[in-house]
């Protein structure tokens, strides 16, 4: 682990820290941190920045309540970085976005950017807004009880795979069970945050065991 006194602070006596959400990966924003705003974000556990405007510290969702708690905070190879990985309790953009970053510049047309929550905005979308002829909106007309038969029925494909050991055919598998337990999710109102907290926690339980089985 690294010490304060290894960082590169600019010659203003500050550090730039990129915020990333832990769950969608999402750059938040960019901010600045100097070391005294650096050191009462890691004893609190919040992002505390410093503001250039201001010249003076600032506790994010100290009046807005969308505080950012810090899961971890990294720097880059030159020590005059930073990485900050937060668990957010609301936007972080003052305008109201979850990211400051919702000005697209440029977007290519062969390649396209995938993310989880991504496809669960437009699968929440095929229920919201339903779309003549769309799979996804036709199983929500249909309700669970179809999307719970289509669930079964893709894990069955995918234990008929792996036992088969296809491995090309269980990832194709596997992904139509996703895609099936992700509109499950969306009937449900559960959300890829929810299962993230479930299975940090569960992490959390594993490794206090591993712990205690290394002390006996």
């Amino acid at each position: 682990m690294l010490n304060l006194d290894e960082l590169k602070f600019d010659k203003d006596g500050l550090i730039p820290a990129i915020i990333v959400d832990s769950v969608t990966k999402k750059v938040l924003t960019l901010a600045y941190m100097n070391r005294e705003s650096l050191a009462i974000s890691m004893e609190k556990e919040l992002t505390c920045f410093y503001s250039r405007s201001r010249q003076e510290l600032w506790l994010k969702g100290e009046t807005s309540g969308n505080y950012q708690h810090i899961v971890s905070i990294t720097a880059d190879c030159d020590k005059d970085a930073l990485v900050v990985v937060v668990e957010p309790d609301g936007p972080a953009c003052h305008t109201g976005e979850v990211t400051c970053f919702h000005n697209p510049l440029f977007q290519s047309e062969e390649r396209h950017e995938f993310s989880y929550q991504g496809l669960m905005t437009l699968i929440e979308g095929r229920k919201t807004e339903k779309k003549e002829g769309s799979y996804t909106t036709y199983l929500f007309e249909k309700g669970l009880d179809k999307i719970l038969k289509k669930v079964g029925e893709e894990c069955t494909e995918v234990i008929i795979a792996a036992k088969d050991d296809d491995k090309k055919e269980t990832i194709y598998e596997v992904a139509d069970l996703a895609y099936h337990v992700m509109v499950m999710m969306i009937q449900m109102g559960i959300s890829l945050e929810d299962i993230h907290k479930e299975l940090a926690s569960r992490h959390v339980i594993d490794h206090k065991v591993k712990q205690e089985k290394m002390t006996q």
